[in-house]
């Protein structure tokens, strides 16, 4: 097994910045993760290393831990080597010393070790940094090292160290924006071997196939379980079973994981047919106009929340032209009409995860202390990315139209926003399905940098695509 890393000195200098965040206090446990079984021990999931652990150590294996101590520097690596009986299945892998120098750790322990060493952190009235939990099985090892109960160990978390980890990760260097256009790219490639293998009569599993195989051609898999279906306004299907039919459209979201870990993002909506119908035209030309609008707004010192709500104003604009809202736009926005069209948030960041740092919490990665997030308001709730940008953050640019008959029934039943949703016209539209358009993004030093290879997006591009 060759282990895919950056140059050892990367994950020393991100160590020692880590260190110099946190200050002389106490000790950071960093958890790997285990593999998962299926339904028995050694049938497993496709491993997937903590992002967190994979930034610090770079070591991508089952089974490990990490300890920093902040107060004297020292750096540990939690392990078991193999034993005879494992090398008989696996063959031989490099011993867990030899995995720590490679970058730049000299000291390992066994695994067992971290109980003993975390107990004595405590009984010396030392902190504890913990970041939280999201593994059932790390959640129960800390518990038993940290000798609390499973419903005291969110309370342990060290804010402290969520807020240092972040503000590290947050900033792409250009080692990693490089990784990241690697990811975009073949996510591109899956996106087009999509677009151009659809057609009447497939399956939506053969599409799913085909954006599976380009990833894997590609030494990467999928960053996420894929959204590939022709009923666009069910935000998050992992259902595949549905047969497309001419005057269908189908919505692409797909995302390759390279082997270094970074991801890409994108979304596509397509006809199954070689064009779209007039209505499908009209509301695809008003997403991609909501979407321009929202690019040409990214820059340092801009809110994404502004963005955000821009881009609502956009959609909402678009939606009175063919009829399906009325009134004042910008008052439908505040009031929270749009919503009805476009239920979700505009982006996200994007890095070693697809919602990138979503584990740390969505308040410390896409917020401030000055700017909450929105917890109550429907839409905005689910914006997960309002703070200002800086240069080096990666993002998502996704807006959408989502035409869902189960909250028209609800809103028309309470009469809601019946001011500014024509809902006699929108009834007409209950079988059209969604639309959403995504790209991935850089914020530079001016203004933002599309990242990887060209993806075609217009009406025209596609329809010549199809075509």
């Amino acid at each position: 097994m060759k282990l895919q890393l950056f140059d050892q000195q990367v994950y020393v200098q991100r160590r020692n910045v880590l260190k110099q965040s946190m200050g002389a206090n106490g000790i950071i446990v960093l958890l790997g993760n285990e593999d998962s079984s299926m339904n028995y021990k050694d049938n497993t999931y496709l491993f997937r290393q903590d992002s967190s652990f994979l930034y610090y150590f770079g070591l991508d294996v089952a089974g490990l831990a990490a300890i920093i101590d902040t107060d004297t520097g020292e750096e540990v690596i939690f392990g078991n080597d193999l034993t005879i009986d494992d090398i008989v299945w696996t063959g031989t892998l490099p011993s867990v010393s030899e995995m720590a120098a490679l970058v730049g750790v000299s000291q390992t322990r066994p695994y067992a070790d971290v109980k003993h060493y975390i107990h004595k952190a405590v009984t010396g009235s030392r902190q504890v940094h913990i970041l939280p939990p999201y593994r059932p099985e790390n959640k129960i090892k800390l518990a038993d090292w940290l000798n609390t109960s499973l419903e005291d160990v969110a309370g342990r978390v060290s804010l402290q160290l969520v807020k240092a980890v972040i503000a590290q990760r947050v900033i792409k260097t250009p080692l990693e924006v490089a990784e990241i256009e690697k990811a975009v790219s073949i996510s591109v490639d899956m996106e087009l071997a999509v677009m151009k293998y659809a057609r009447p009569g497939t399956r939506e599993y053969e599409l799913v196939a085909k954006a599976h195989e380009v990833a894997i051609a590609n030494d990467s898999r999928l960053g996420y379980p894929a959204i590939i279906t022709k009923h666009g306004q069910t935000l998050h299907t992992h259902y595949y079973g549905n047969i497309l039919e001419e005057g269908d459209m189908v919505l692409s979201d797909i995302g390759a994981e390279n082997a270094m870990h970074y991801g890409g993002d994108l979304t596509r909506t397509f006809p199954v047919g070689k064009q779209f119908t007039t209505r499908q035209r009209e509301l695809y030309d008003v997403v991609l106009n909501s979407m321009d609008h929202a690019i040409s707004m990214l820059k340092p010192g801009v809110r994404y929340k502004d963005v955000h709500l821009q881009a609502c104003q956009k959609l909402a604009e678009g939606l009175k032209a063919v009829n399906l809202m009325k009134g004042d736009p910008a008052e439908a926005v505040a009031a929270g009409a749009h919503a009805m069209f476009f239920q979700c948030g505009l982006g996200h960041m994007l890095g070693m995860d697809t919602h990138d740092m979503e584990d740390l919490g969505e308040q410390y990665v896409g917020y401030t202390d000055a700017l909450k997030k929105e917890t109550a308001v429907f839409g905005l709730k689910s914006l997960r990315l309002g703070r200002e940008l800086e240069a080096g953050y990666v993002l998502t640019v996704e807006p959408g139209i989502y035409i869902i008959p189960e909250l028209i029934d609800r809103w028309q039943a309470e009469k809601k926003f019946a001011e500014f949703i024509n809902y006699d016209v929108l009834n007409t539209y209950r079988d059209f399905g969604g639309i959403r358009i995504e790209d991935n993004f850089l914020i530079t030093d001016t203004g933002s940098q599309l990242l990887g290879k060209y993806l075609p997006k217009t009406r025209e591009e596609i329809e010549a695509l199809r075509g």
